[in-house]
């Protein structure tokens, strides 16, 4: 099966599970890479059902995760970042970045989280180290897409697997 039909299957299973309110059977998150030349930045996005997330926030954190309440939303942001840094690591050009948490928002039955790394000159490769609710599930997906430019690179990591480069 083609990366991009196996991409749809999984987006098709998980808006047919919403709408019959059933649990998802699949276990998979998705990051994306933007490269922008522009502004010399790498534009980070992470997309994870809630429910799930929400979940390994609680075990780790031993607190009550509400990632819908607005009045907590700073509190949330806080654990949100301390979990997607640990996480989720990225090497641009074969040197490791820190990444600047922007923010989360809620879409539907998944959560978006946003980061940036600035002050990248020159982007010839990335390599992507993500370990997302691999501390939940043994079966987890994470489908990484790495985009410079009109090229886009896309792989599937699956449990215990953790690790994705692309270069350009």
């Amino acid at each position: 099966m083609s990366k991009i039909k196996f991409f749809f299957a999984i987006l098709i299973c998980g808006y047919v599970c919403l709408a019959f309110n059933v649990k998802h059977p699949l276990h998979v998150s998705t990051t994306e890479l933007n490269y922008n030349k522009q502004e010399k930045t790498i534009e980070v996005s992470c997309r994870i059902f809630t429910d799930d997330f929400e979940s390994i926030l609680a075990k780790n954190y031993k607190q009550k995760i509400d990632l819908t309440n607005p009045a907590i939303k700073g509190k949330m942001d806080e654990v949100i970042k301390k979990y997607i840094i640990s996480h989720l690591q990225i090497k641009a050009n074969g040197k490791q970045i820190n990444m600047q948490y922007v923010g989360f928002e809620i879409d539907h039955e998944a959560t978006n989280i946003y980061l940036e790394v600035e002050k990248i000159n020159s982007f010839k490769s990335a390599e992507v180290t993500n370990i997302i609710l691999y501390d939940l599930f043994d079966d987890q997906m994470s489908i990484v897409h790495v985009v410079k430019g009109k090229t886009r690179k896309s792989t599937k990591i699956l449990y215990p697997d953790k690790k994705f480069t692309a270069n350009f």
